[in-house]
């Protein structure tokens, strides 16, 4: 197993993978751990997971993921009662969880500490290396070219078929520049009304609502 290891991760990584074939760090453009040159894992703590939704660049880097040459895998590590100490609500970690699952076709795997990450990082490799060798791969349809997966995650949003996600590539150059999009920015482009603006808008808007108590 060849493992490339973010070299902003924490050093336990690079121990806790000392017994595989070849181990090293550097940085990677996207991702933080790239496994058999096949792998791409997104590693993210649960405070890592609000900071990033907080700030807006979770769903960036959820872009750069499915747009990327190799399987994209998210790892969520930490404890659902870590979420308190974020200072942000249950839901709308629930709801970003949603979107990277469902809408851009993530998967999300859940790990309580660095140890587990790593047996989950090497069960993934090890079984996709016996589906290869000996049985028939199913992988999720993965487009072909830049432009047709621009286009295939597009058509993820609510209300955007094929004709639209055309239309609004053709008017905003790419993903990241839509996912940034205000509704009344949206809304020039052909066939997208207020509605549909709206829907796009609340699937990817930032969620920076603070957690409450019922004392606040």
């Amino acid at each position: 197993m060849n493992v490339i290891i973010d070299h902003r991760e924490p050093g336990i990584f690079s121990s806790l993978f000392k017994d595989t074939d070849e181990v090293s760090a550097v940085q990677l453009s996207c991702g933080d751990f790239l496994i058999n040159d096949q792998w791409l894992f997104e590693r993210k703590t649960i405070k890592d997971l609000c900071v990033s939704l907080a700030d807006g660049r979770l769903f960036k880097q959820a872009l750069g993921l499915i747009q990327s040459e190799y399987h994209p895998v998210v790892i969520l590590e930490g404890r659902s009662s870590d979420i308190k100490d974020c200072g942000m609500r249950r839901g709308a970690v629930q709801g970003a969880l949603i979107t990277l699952s469902i809408f851009f076709g993530l998967p999300v795997l859940r790990s309580l500490e660095p140890d587990e990450t790593v047996r989950l990082m090497r069960y993934t490799a090890e079984q996709g290396t016996r589906f290869a060798d000996g049985g028939e791969q199913r992988s999720g349809y993965r487009p072909k070219g830049r432009k047709a997966r621009q286009l295939y995650v597009l058509q993820s949003l609510p209300g955007i078929g094929a004709k639209r996600a055309e239309a609004l590539l053709k008017h905003f150059g790419g993903i990241e520049a839509v996912m940034s999009a205000s509704e009344k920015e949206l809304t020039e482009v052909d066939g997208v009304g207020l509605p549909i603006a709206e829907k796009i808008r609340n699937l990817v808007c930032e969620a920076e609502v603070p957690y409450k108590t019922k004392n606040d």
